[in-house]
C-alpha cells in the first residue's frame, strides 16, 4: 500500500497525491453483492434541500459489507481485495467452506489465500472476529460492536483501529481512535488488527474537481454570507464574523454540545483529547 505523486505538467497535478492501489487483486465486485445506489443531492422526499454541498459526483454501487461477521465456526478463504468507493478502508471477499459469498472490511496486512474464522473456535490472528473476552489484552481491533450482534460501528474507516487495554467483570475498556477510553461489553465482537489502507490519510485532491467527482459542491464560508444567513454573516467591509458559531447559533470551536444525560455517557472513562 503506497501512494502516488505525479510530475506537475499541470496545475492539478502539482500537489495531487493518490492511492497508488497496488493493494488491490480485482477490478471487478462480486455481482450479487452489488445493489444500486440513488443520488438524493441533498434534497429530501419533497425535493427541498435539507443538506447543503450535495451534488453531482460518480456513480456508485453499495457493495453490501458483512459487518456483523456472525457466521460462527465456518472456515473462509480471502479470494480478493477491492475497492469500495463508499468507504476510505478496503474490502475483502470472502468464500465460505458452505459456498456463500460474503464481503468484509479488510485488516492491514490481509492477504489472498489466507483462511479467516469467527467465533469462539478462532484464534487471535489478523483478520479474525472474537468475542472481547476472547481477546488477548493489548490486542489491536477494528470493526467493535456496541451491542451484541449489532455489528461493528467503531474503528472501521481506512487505518484506524482501538486498543483493548482491561477487562472486568462484564465490561472490557478500549482505547479509541480519539484517545477516549470506553467500556464495552464482553460479548461483543471485534476482529483483530487495524482497517486496511491506512495512508488515506495523506491523500491529497490536487484539484477542487476531484471533490466533485466525490459528490461535494463548493462550501460558502459563513463570513461572506448576509444575518439572514448565518449568526456569522453581515458587516461593514471584510467584518471578522465575531465569535464562531453554527447556522443555528450554537457555538463552535470548544462548545461541548453533548448531552450529559446520555446514557452512554457511564461507559466512558475518559473522555477525548482535546
Amino acid at each position: 500500500m503506497a501512494l502516488r505523486k505525479f510530475k506537475p505538467t499541470t496545475p492539478g497535478q502539482r500537489n495531487k497525491m493518490i492511492s497508488a492501489f497496488d493493494d488491490l487483486t480485482a477490478v471487478k465486485p462480486e455481482k450479487k453483492l452489488v445493489v444500486g445506489k440513488k443520488k438524493s443531492g441533498g434534497r429530501n422526499n419533497r425535493g427541498k434541500m435539507t443538506m447543503r454541498y450535495i451534488g453531482g459526483g460518480h456513480k456508485k454501487s453499495y457493495r453490501l459489507v458483512d459487518f456483523k461477521r456472525n457466521k460462527d465456526g465456518v472456515p473462509a478463504t480471502v479470494k480478493s481485495i477491492e475497492y469500495d468507493p463508499n468507504r476510505s478502508a478496503r474490502i475483502a471477499l470472502l468464500y465460505y467452506a458452505d459456498g456463500e459469498k460474503r464481503y468484509i472490511l479488510a485488516p492491514a496486512g490481509l492477504q489472498v489465500g489466507q483462511t479467516l474464522m469467527s467465533g469462539e473456535k478462532a484464534t487471535p490472528d489478523i483478520g479474525n472476529t472474537l468475542f472481547l473476552r476472547d481477546i488477548p489484552l493489548g490486542s489491536v481491533v477494528h470493526n467493535i460492536e456496541l451491542q451484541p450482534g449489532q455489528g461493528g460501528k467503531m474503528a472501521r474507516s481506512a487505518g484506524t483501529y482501538a486498543q483493548l487495554t482491561s477487562r472486568e467483570g462484564k465490561y472490557a475498556a478500549l482505547k479509541l481512535p480519539s484517545g477516549e477510553i470506553r467500556m464495552v461489553l464482553v460479548t461483543c465482537k471485534a476482529t483483530i488488527g487495524s482497517a486496511s489502507n491506512p495512508d488515506h490519510m495523506h491523500e491529497m485532491s490536487g484539484k477542487a474537481g476531484r471533490s466533485r467527482w466525490q459528490g461535494r459542491r463548493p462550501r460558502t464560508r459563513p463570513v461572506v454570507m448576509n444575518p439572514v444567513d448565518h449568526p456569522m454573516g453581515g458587516g461593514e467591509g471584510r467584518a471578522s464574523g465575531g465569535h464562531p458559531r453554527s447556522r443555528k447559533g450554537l457555538p463552535a470551536k470548544g462548545y461541548k454540545t453533548r448531552n450529559r444525560k446520555k446514557a452512554s455517557s457511564r461507559l466512558i472513562l475518559e473522555r477525548r483529547k482535546k
